[in-house]
Parts: C-alpha cells; structure tokens; sequence
C-alpha cells in the first residue's frame, strides 16, 4: 500500500534569524507513512551530525524493514506491535551510533539530537518521541500537543513549581531530560494513535513552538488545512517574524481519506497476486 495519495505531506526546515547553521533535520518516506525529525545539540556543527545521523538511520532501518505486503498479512494488533518493536529498535541502533560516534571523535564529544518519529498505517500512527521537539494533532478545530516534552520545564509544571504563565518567560526552555546519543540506552516515550479523515499532524522543532503561540499554530493549520506546503512555509515565515531565535523545522501531514488495510478472504487472495 502507498500512502502518499491518502496522507498529503509537506516538510520545510530554516536556519531562523540569528544561528549561521541548520542543526535541526528532517526526513520522510511517504509511501510507507513514515516520518522523521531531529534537533541536534553540542558542540560547533556537531548537533546537525547528530541529527543527520538519526534521521537517515532511523528512516532507512524502519524502510528495510517494513514490508507494507508483509504487514498487510498479518492483525492490525500485530501491525502495532511491530510498528512499536521496529521503531524502538531503530531508535537504539541510532543512539549507539551517535554515542560511538561522539566518544570516537573529539569534534563531535557531547553531541545528542532530540527525536519525533511518526509511522502511519491502517489508520492509526505510531508515535516516538525524545526529548521537547513535538507532535500536535489538529482534529476539526481542536488542536492538542501529543507528545510531552521531557524537559526540565515540564517537569517543573508537572509538579507545580511555575504557571504555564511563567513557563513562557522561562529561561530554561532548552534544557532537555532525555537525549539521543547521549547515554549507552534512552528510552523513547511511544504510543499508538487511531486517526481519521482530515486529521493533520505537524512535527516541528522547538524553534517554531517556541516562538509561535499554539493559538497562531492552530489558526494557521485550520486557515490552510487543504495545502501543506503553504502550511509549512506560513509556519516557519511566523517564527522568523517573532525573531527566529533557534532553527525551525515543521513536518505536516493531513489525513486526506482513509487508509485502512483490506481483510478477509477476498483481500487475502488478492495479496496472491501482487
């Protein structure tokens, strides 16, 4: 099954206003729903090969070994369970490379990358995440933050120490809890989410979710829902506008029609043929 006709996608990454390199990086397989994004950290260009690494690494492992005529055979229980095991798989491999890396090259020492990976099929997304770069959902025209951000300022929130009110004035908006490439294992947060038609997910890194409010983020998806690409763009065109202060990434994929895996008897004879 390709999935690029059913989920229309669009992906844009910027340096912003003020950094003189892209540290932040994106990557996406369309056909097999598969969608990945990095924001690098540490050291003078280091953070971009870290998210370099993660992202090829991450999305050429799940490609190899995602087989969609595979899949098709089997439960859309067992789909999910695969999804979970292959992307935590692939997130170690990542990691190990990373770290490896950093430890065998003093230019890199340090370097770690956050992570959002998302993987679509038979109407439901599996949803990986390290660390504050993010995934929202728009549905209708309600907007939510899926993931949540492991990072000192949520975990200030969480337990009551500021306001949301003061989380925006913060100064500790960048300091993450949990890395790739950092540690010799991380443990990705991943849930599965069922979708449905006119669902529109955006990844992004937090140099978009930092200097564009949700409110603007949901008015602008709700605004320009039927192109992608002109989604991205007004998004990124925002954050520069605010001040560009970090590199900003979006990755945004709308639901266009349902993407269901035939069952059955009749589908199963079908596979026989393909």
């Amino acid at each position: 099954m390709n999935l690029s006709q059913s989920l229309q996608s669009a992906s844009l990454t910027d340096p912003g206003r003020v950094r003189d390199h892209n540290e932040d990086c994106i990557e996406s397989r369309p056909e097999i729903g598969l969608y990945v994004l990095a924001d690098g950290m540490g050291g003078y260009n280091a953070g971009e090969v870290a998210s370099g690494m993660a992202t090829s690494l991450i999305s050429d492992g799940i490609q190899e070994a995602w087989r969609p005529r595979d899949v098709d055979r089997s439960g859309r229980e067992d789909a999910k369970a695969l999804s979970d095991r292959l992307i935590r798989e692939q997130i170690a491999r990542a990691n190990g490379a990373i770290l490896t890396t950093s430890q065998n090259n003093p230019e890199c020492a340090g370097m770690g990358t956050t992570l959002v990976v998302c993987l679509f099929y038979d109407n439901f997304v599996a949803v990986a995440h390290i660390g504050d770069s993010r995934l929202y959902r728009l549905r209708g025209e309600s907007m939510e933050q899926v993931t949540r951000d492991h990072s000192l300022l949520q975990e200030q929130l969480d337990s009551g120490l500021i306001t949301p009110e003061e989380a925006k004035l913060s100064q500790n908006k960048n300091l993450v809890t949990r890395a790739l490439g950092i540690d010799p294992t991380v443990e990705p947060e991943l849930h599965v989410h069922e979708t449905q038609p006119d669902d529109i997910y955006l990844l992004c890194s937090d140099g978009l979710s930092d200097m564009v409010e949700d409110e603007e983020i949901r008015l602008t998806l709700i605004t320009l829902k039927t192109n992608p690409s002109l989604t991205v763009q007004q998004l990124i065109q925002a954050a520069n506008d605010n001040g560009g202060r970090d590199n900003i990434s979006a990755m945004l994929i709308r639901v266009a029609e349902p993407y269901g895996v035939p069952r059955g008897w009749l589908a199963r004879i079908k596979a026989l043929f393909r």
